[in-house]
């Protein structure tokens, strides 16, 4: 099955025939290391019997390691048509597991697609990683069909540090509240910027994301929590009670003089069931 993709040419030469060339404005850097391509893909839980949907392919590194994994199906969404000449040659190797979305991953009706789950799996976009993470972490939440069975997305290292972060660590904030509310979060390994194309400033990190269908079943609205961490971390040093003035804290078993830093992911939700932002 894998022996048509096994057979193609290196990412680099199809680049270079189809003129292809990393833009800035998508925020593109790609991967070439088939190593680290089939790390990140082995990665996926259960993949051989998993639909992956994979922002941003761009020219189909970790695309041809996903299928060179055993993904049941590949699902890739991209918003630079200039790749269509290399993702057209994937997808006739791919013996009908690929296929391809050219639009804004923002934009993307993920309940419309005619699949019961899926997993996420992707080298995101620097420009775009954390709102598209938001807005993932918002379906989970929301139960909604089809479910995200998991996510082995790749982030700035700075980010992946705020997404798996504890309360009391500097890198708490917002991403780490709304993740540890709907699921369970860790670092799986570190890429250094060498291993981009064209090489970033920044080191990278890839993580694992599983919802947690129990944490679920207790949460509500996210969008009220989201706007009550946006409030709070807005201003991470002062105390909460000089942020949000009108609220009896001892109500929440606070006394006020505590910061946004000092609170749970649980505690957030409890203020945020009764307390409108």
């Amino acid at each position: 099955m894998t022996d048509m993709i096994v057979s193609l040419p290196p990412v680099s030469e199809m680049m270079r025939d189809a003129g292809l060339e990393p833009k800035k404005q998508f925020g593109q850097n790609f991967l070439f290391d088939l190593n680290l391509t089939g790390r990140i893909a082995r990665s996926v839980p259960d993949i051989k019997n998993t639909t992956v949907i994979e922002v941003g392919p761009g020219p189909a590194g970790l695309t041809r390691a996903l299928l060179m994994a055993g993904a049941k199906k590949v699902i890739a969404i991209e918003k630079d048509k200039t790749t269509q000449p290399i993702l057209s040659q994937i997808v006739d190797a791919s013996n009908g597991r690929l296929s391809v979305i050219y639009g804004d991953a923002l934009d993307v009706d993920f309940s419309s697609l005619d699949i019961k789950e899926y997993a996420l799996c992707s080298n995101l976009p620097y420009n775009v990683g954390t709102e598209l993470l938001i807005q993932w972490l918002h379906i989970v939440a929301q139960n909604k069909t089809p479910k995200i069975k998991s996510m082995t997305l790749m982030f700035q290292r700075e980010v992946a540090d705020r997404i798996v972060a504890n309360v009391g660590d500097k890198q708490y904030g917002r991403l780490s509240v709304l993740t540890a509310l709907v699921a369970d979060a860790k670092i799986l390994f570190g890429v250094p910027n060498t291993a981009f194309v064209p090489q970033p400033k920044v080191q990278s990190a890839v993580v694992q994301i599983i919802p947690n269908y129990d944490k679920i079943k207790k949460l509500g609205d996210i969008s009220r929590v989201e706007n009550l961490t946006a409030k709070l971390f807005s201003s991470r040093r002062k105390m909460i009670r000089g942020i949000l003035r009108d609220i009896d804290w001892n109500l929440f078993g606070l006394t006020g003089t505590e910061r946004a830093e000092n609170l749970y992911p649980e505690k957030f939700l409890e203020i945020a069931k009764k307390v409108l932002i």
